[in-house]
């Protein structure tokens, strides 16, 4: 047996607003972060979990806060009985009533409910030598189902129709496991697409990812539609008819302003538009699905919970689902939500780009491709060139593709240097930034 000695916890941020990386119609100058935190036990294999949740910069010591109210649940614990049974341990964290009470379900407590099951898969995946990918999909389909709280999913999906779904992708696993090895999972990239860029970046950056094997790329809208429209129409001439533009509002829009607005934007051949508006308004989203139609409307990646999920896909709301590492409560609770998505035929586009979500949100999809959907047909997970040489275990991006990691783990493990260098607001880069 060991014992969780240690919880510790760091406010991780990088000054990325200096350069309008990330920059969007709702978020201007955002300084990507990560409210982070390594468990450590007392077991001889020196292994360690790290998880951590994204933020854009002011309110992560809020997020750090909330961590470490979980710190009664870890530290001192049994790590076997925590990592042997995760359904539970996810129960352990999700139902503490008094923690609880702040959401429920959602917000600041549960996204840091969701760090510390990363970091405690990523601890897992460290133990069995494996990948987390690797690690969950080799899971059977009644050990995949003990993982998911269906409270409130009953009246959608049921835990016999996910084990169904489960053995019915079961046969094919090894294949589609050599498939992803041998061709990888496709991507698609924002980085050409932020903002605050100009004209001139926008075109040169969607050559350049033309060239580097990307069929899809990404812009952000919302704030002027004669910019909109001429940025649009710039994308289109640099990157030639055959490579889809999805374009995203960053929740913009009121619901008849996105439907308008679209309206404009239509004749460039959009791939999807993303977050028109409040990522609550499950009504709203399926008024807009309906007047923009048939451009998909795609969203999630500020989708706070299960339930949200499932009354989007209820309601017709969304036609790419887009789970985030980050967002609701870790690993548990995104197989829940990739089980309602094949319940419903919905294909699944993760969001990613920020602070380690690429590095995260691969093994879910990767997951979902051997053991849930069996498809990666018309999927695609987001991918932003920035800030993957800070992790120990950056993630592999090259012809368009992502490409599975093999090193054990979940892909959360920042470096030593880079913890300290970038925490806020005592470390080097911030101190001499004053």
């Amino acid at each position: 047996m060991s014992i969780i000695t240690a919880m510790e916890t760091f406010d991780i941020r990088f000054p990325t607003s200096l350069e309008l990386d990330g920059s969007d119609a709702m978020n201007p100058d955002p300084d990507y972060s990560a409210a982070y935190l390594i468990i450590r036990t007392d077991a001889e294999d020196g292994h360690e979990g790290h998880g951590f949740v994204f933020t854009i910069g002011r309110g992560n010591e809020v997020e750090t806060a909330a961590i470490e109210a979980l710190r009664g649940h870890i530290l001192g614990a049994d790590a076997e009985a925590l990592l042997a049974d995760m359904g539970a341990t996810w129960k352990l964290l999700a139902h503490d009533s008094q923690l609880r009470w702040l959401g429920p379900e959602k917000g600041v407590m549960h996204m840091a409910i969701g760090a510390v099951v990363n970091a405690l898969w990523d601890l897992k995946a460290k133990r069995a030598g494996l990948p987390l990918w690797e690690l969950l999909s080799a899971m059977t389909p009644e050990e995949l189902v003990s993982l998911v709280d269906f409270r409130y999913l009953t009246d959608a999906l049921t835990p016999q129709e996910a084990l169904e779904i489960l053995r019915a992708a079961e046969p094919g696993r090894e294949a589609r496991k050599a498939a992803l090895r041998a061709e990888g999972y496709p991507a698609y990239t924002t980085t050409p697409g932020w903002l605050g860029y100009s004209d001139q970046k926008l075109t040169r950056l969607a050559k350049e990812a033309v060239a580097d094997g990307f069929t899809q790329i990404k812009l952000k809208v919302g704030a002027s539609l004669e910019d909109d429209i001429r940025r649009v129409k710039a994308a289109r001439a640099a990157v030639g008819p055959d490579i889809r533009i999805a374009v995203d509002a960053n929740q913009r829009w009121d619901v008849q302003e996105a439907i308008d607005w679209m309206a404009h934007l239509a004749p460039y051949d959009i791939a999807w538009i993303e977050e028109p508006t409040s990522p609550d308004d499950i009504l709203g989203h399926a008024a807009i699905a309906r007047g923009v139609a048939p451009i998909p409307v795609a969203t999630g990646e500020h989708v706070q919970n299960r339930v949200v999920f499932k009354q989007m896909l209820q309601a017709g709301s969304l036609q790419v689902l887009q789970i985030d590492a980050a967002r609701v409560a870790g690993v548990n609770e995104n197989i829940a939500i990739l089980l309602l998505a094949a319940k419903f035929g919905v294909r699944v586009c993760p969001h990613a780009g920020g602070v380690g979500l690429c590095e995260a949100v691969q093994h879910l999809s990767m997951l979902d491709f051997i053991a849930i959907s069996g498809t990666k047909e018309n999927r695609t997970i987001e991918f932003v060139d920035h800030l993957h040489q800070h992790f120990i275990t950056p993630v592999d991006v090259h012809s368009g593709a992502y490409w599975p990691p093999s090193n054990p783990g979940a892909g959360n493990e920042m470096l030593r240097e880079t913890l300290a260098a970038y925490s806020f607001p005592n470390g080097p880069v911030w101190k001499e930034s004053r």
